[in-house]
């Protein structure tokens, strides 16, 4: 299999780029590196929606463009929730972190064993993955920036989306490994 750098693809690694970048700023001595963070966070989700377009429209769409998208995100997201919950130590932000991180995997490998069963339609992202990823994101970037913003409790919105996103996260996975045991039952 040859690998074709085409745009979206170098906007997937440039994704991957950005988590040593993301994690050298997150630990810096400046008094802006929350925002750094945030911007370098807010980076990669738009990068992650306009490798997506840019491939879909351009019909630049590959076997290993889609193999490296889903792993960019997901490398992306725990990564970036083990520095919030190492920041901000505590339960209530390590329970949804971990179901978040939890899922991800799980629904990984489950897309990887539907896919080697010739079924891997029966698990492609849903609306309500499409919801959970939104919701995520916004609640990661909010984690991120955690101060205050205009009287805004930038942070508490966070952990609030972060609940969402963890509700969402648990629904969606219920729902995949609904229809992988389907598909599995139609064999």
């Amino acid at each position: 299999m040859t690998i074709e750098y085409n745009i979206p693809t170098c906007l997937t690694l440039l994704r991957i780029a950005l988590i040593p970048l993301l994690a050298v700023v997150f630990y810096l001595p400046w008094e802006y590196t929350n925002v750094a963070c945030t911007f370098i966070f807010f980076l990669a989700g738009v990068s992650d929606w306009l490798d997506g377009y840019l491939a879909r429209k351009m019909q630049l769409e590959t076997p290993f463009g889609a193999f490296l998208d889903p792993v960019a995100d997901k490398v992306m997201v725990a990564f970036v929730l083990v520095l919030i919950v190492q920041q901000q130590a505590s339960p209530y932000l390590a329970v949804p972190a971990a179901i978040i991180i939890g899922r991800e995997i799980t629904i990984a490998s489950l897309r990887e064993w539907m896919a080697e069963i010739g079924q891997r339609a029966k698990v492609k992202v849903s609306d309500l993955g499409k919801w959970k990823t939104a919701s995520q994101m916004l609640a990661i970037g909010l984690l991120l920036y955690r101060e205050d913003l205009l009287g805004v409790p930038v942070n508490a919105i966070g952990y609030g989306l972060l609940y969402i996103a963890a509700a969402l996260t648990l629904w969606s996975m219920i729902s995949y490994l609904n229809a992988a045991l389907k598909a599995m039952a139609e064999k």
